[in-house]
């Protein structure tokens, strides 16, 4: 049995008996020495006109999904799976659980966070988790705004927790991609990770 103490009674200690800072400031950064240093993604791309040219043998560019995977690797971590999906709900989530099933750490989407009907990744995904993070996609749509100001309102992205492992769902878009990433997904994966896995084994 493991008796390593929980890492929040671990910082307490630390902050209690001096050998850290006791500012709750600090936690995260705490947190984050901790945290996964390189996670196992796959990477969905969902976009119905994209996967029926993929359909007919016509050649596909996936710019979004590039960027994911470019970015990913780049900061250290592994891609595990890659796929692209037309924008239907029920094989989404088929996709999702077949991913989350594997070595997966995280999956991240891409495209489907739009409000045009044909968009439902977020209807999709959401009933999925376990736990939101409101928060994510809040922060893309503050960072956003300072490039595109009102229309950043338009994007629905979110990410949440299922099993000690995360999904994010991005824009279609190939800027809101690079901006989620970098932004956003590599500083703070391995800190989500981390979290949501307390009491795992």
């Amino acid at each position: 049995m493991d008796s390593t103490p929980p890492l929040e009674w671990r910082i307490l200690g630390s902050c209690r008996s001096g050998k850290g800072d006791s500012s709750l400031a600090d936690v995260p950064s705490i947190h984050k020495e901790h945290a996964l240093k390189s996670a196992a993604v796959y990477i969905v791309t969902c976009s119905t006109s994209k996967a029926d040219q993929k359909k007919r043998g016509l050649s596909v560019e996936d710019p979004s999904g590039d960027a994911i995977e470019r970015l990913m690797r780049e900061a250290g971590h592994r891609i595990s799976g890659r796929t692209l999906i037309p924008d239907q709900m029920s094989l989404l989530r088929r996709t999702i659980r077949t991913a989350l099933k594997s070595d997966a750490d995280a999956v991240i989407v891409t495209g489907g966070t739009g409000i045009a009907p044909s968009d439902v990744t977020v209807e999709s995904v959401r009933p999925m988790l376990e736990k939101e993070i409101p928060g994510f996609g809040e922060l893309l749509r503050r960072i956003s705004y300072e490039r595109i100001a009102s229309a950043a309102m338009m994007t629905r992205a979110t990410a949440g927790v299922v099993r000690g492992k995360a999904i994010f769902c991005l824009p279609g878009s190939p800027d809101g991609v690079v901006t989620a990433v970098s932004k956003l997904i590599i500083p703070e994966l391995g800190h989500v990770l981390s979290i949501a896995r307390q009491g795992k084994r």
